[in-house]
């Protein structure tokens, strides 16, 4: 079987149509001239020149000359046409998301240049300075009480090259803390740099994960932190637990902001409570309204219900459709008959019977059932004969009583039960009995006893049918 090549593998294998490999790419790609980067702690935005030959890309370390000294940066983007990455922006894409970030206020410098891509040992080194910083807060903090100074140290951040360390602290009022740098100045031989920070700050730098499961906003991207109102929490209908609607730094979280130009615009689109408004059902007055799904709660004047319209459907009270009347119970009666019909009072009377109405119903139904029970043999159905026989008397209910002694028997002893109508024993007679008369108690025994036909006066038969008298 002969193999055929297919086409495509042919273009593949051909080295002058094919795709270009990633070192052929690279090796094309000319260096960025300006690199937008993230410096320092607070991750303050800085967009500085770079001459070097390399190519770096996005999130690549940078070791850069800032104000503060040699430092240790992040690469975001860059901002010149001739770079190959992808995340490139323009530099008026750039400005403009900074003055829509902020504008003046938001933190962007351009007093500074890119020195190289980090290696190996630039990275090692600033890992051993980091690990410095638990150590030095401490001394701070010591150094803080010692004095008395009414603060509260948050972190300490020291630079790659320790031309600088910068304190960030709390405080209500303003500290006088002169004495304070002289300390720290000569315990760590380099400039110290003091700076205030307020809750907002204060999270950027210490916190790490929110709520929502994600990084902090103001430790991610947020530069201008501005104050949240509960205006906002409000109209969003958000609980207002403080506890829920709160961030980690202990004031309203930032992210509702986000969207709270949109809930005022479809806000707008709402009307407000207590409105008279048209609907397909008729007018009513609104009572509540929901922005989201853009529904409007309405009391119809109608007939008082409750319905949820959307916003699109209201229309003028004037002109919507208006339910058709239902007609009149009244309609061709007197006056003195819808009263009468009207009137809860006289109503609930004429419904209730009085006590000589109710008795005199129990007698009619009374009386109804004697009847009944009156008439059935006239049904077909043949009455028996009573006879005083036992043994032509069909059987009867038996009733279970309990056997009395005879305390002032006529012949001392104890009466015989009385014989069953159908011949059964009513019990197997004692063998070891004592005779009538003897002295002592009996045992009490209950028996079943039936009702002789015409036996009268109380008085039994004896299991075998004679009569005890």
């Amino acid at each position: 079987m002969s193999i055929f090549p297919l086409p495509q593998f042919e273009t593949d294998a051909d080295p002058t149509d094919r795709g270009m490999t990633d070192e052929e790419r690279y090796a094309k790609l000319e260096s960025p001239s300006t690199i937008v980067v993230r410096v320092g702690f607070m991750a303050r935005v800085a967009e500085y020149p770079y001459t070097g030959e390399a190519k770096p890309g996005c999130g690549s370390k940078l070791v850069a000359k800032t104000h503060r000294g040699q430092e240790m940066v992040e690469m975001l983007t860059t901002t010149c046409p001739n770079a190959g990455c992808g995340k490139s922006v323009t530099r008026s894409e750039m400005l403009e998301y900074i003055k829509g970030s902020g504008g003046k206020d938001y933190p962007f410098r351009t007093d500074g240049r890119i020195l190289r891509v980090a290696t190996i040992e630039d990275m090692n080194e600033w890992s051993a300075v980091k690990a410095t910083c638990l150590e030095k807060v401490k001394v701070v903090k010591r150094l803080v009480a010692e004095q008395g100074l009414e603060m509260s140290v948050v972190e300490v951040e020291p630079i790659l090259g320790q031309e600088q360390l910068t304190v960030y602290y709390m405080s209500d009022d303003r500290v006088d803390f002169r004495e304070l740098v002289k300390d720290l100045a000569s315990e760590f031989s380099t400039r110290i740099e003091m700076r205030q920070v307020g809750g907002r700050d204060e999270a950027r730098l210490t916190a790490d994960y929110e709520k929502c499961g994600q990084h902090c906003c103001c430790k991610n991207f947020l530069k201008v932190l501005k104050p949240i109102s509960m205006r906002a929490a409000k109209t969003q209908k958000a609980t207002l637990d403080p506890l829920k609607i709160s961030g980690r730094c202990g004031r309203l979280m930032c992210c509702l902001r986000y969207e709270d130009e949109t809930y005022a615009d479809l806000k707008k689109r709402l009307p407000h409570r207590k409105t008279r408004v048209g609907t397909p059902e008729g007018p009513g007055i609104v009572l509540d309204s929901k922005i989201l799904v853009q529904l409007v709660l309405v009391k119809l004047e109608e007939d008082g219900r409750q319905i949820a319209v959307p916003v699109e459907e209201l229309c003028d009270p004037d002109n919507c459709p208006v339910k058709a009347p239902e007609p009149d119970p009244f309609r061709g009666l007197g006056g003195p008959e819808v009263e009468e019909r009207s009137d809860d009072q006289k109503r609930n009377q004429r419904s209730r019977k009085t006590r000589s109405a109710r008795q005199a119903e129990h007698k009619t139904i009374a009386k109804g059932e004697a009847e009944a029970r009156t008439a059935a043999p006239e049904t077909g159905d043949r009455v028996k004969p009573e006879s005083d026989d036992p043994q032509t008397t069909g059987p009867k209910k038996k009733r279970r009583r309990r056997r009395r002694k005879n305390s002032s028997g006529g012949d001392g002893g104890t009466p015989a039960p009385k014989a069953s109508g159908q011949g059964s024993s009513a019990g197997p007679a004692d063998p070891g009995g004592s005779p009538a008369g003897s002295e002592g108690p009996k045992k009490k025994r209950r028996r079943r006893r039936r009702r002789s036909g015409g036996g009268g006066g109380g008085e039994g038969t004896s299991p075998d049918g004679n009569s005890g008298g």
